[in-house]
């Protein structure tokens, strides 16, 4: 959550020829993160729950590029302590994925 709050602090500083574009799909990705995270703990099953621990993984992978692309455009410098939140967001969702997939059996 307060992740999609840091991106959409920063998504507002793209131009108004974004706001459909870049502004729209980078918020998208940013907000998929925790709804992936929330649909795949009310599945019911460990297996199901990685599947959506992925996609959240994924979708924040997504949102990474996205600000990568924003500074390299010269929207906006990508903040180190954002860049830092990313990174300690993905270590989290990879030791969750590893400790539900080992409960799912999975390898």
């Amino acid at each position: 959550m307060q992740l999609v709050r840091q991106v959409y602090g920063v998504s507002d500083q793209l131009p108004d020829k974004e706001r459909f574009g870049l502004q729209a799909q980078l918020r998208r990705a940013a907000v998929s993160v925790p709804s992936n995270i929330a649909e795949g703990s009310a599945r019911g099953s460990a297996r199901e729950f990685v599947r959506f621990l992925q996609i959240a993984r994924g979708s924040l992978m997504e949102t990474d590029t996205q600000l990568w692309l924003c500074h390299e455009l010269g929207y906006f410098h990508y903040q180190d302590e954002l860049k830092e939140h990313l990174g300690r967001l993905f270590a989290k969702l990879n030791a969750l994925i590893r400790s539900k997939s080992d409960k799912a059996g999975e390898p």
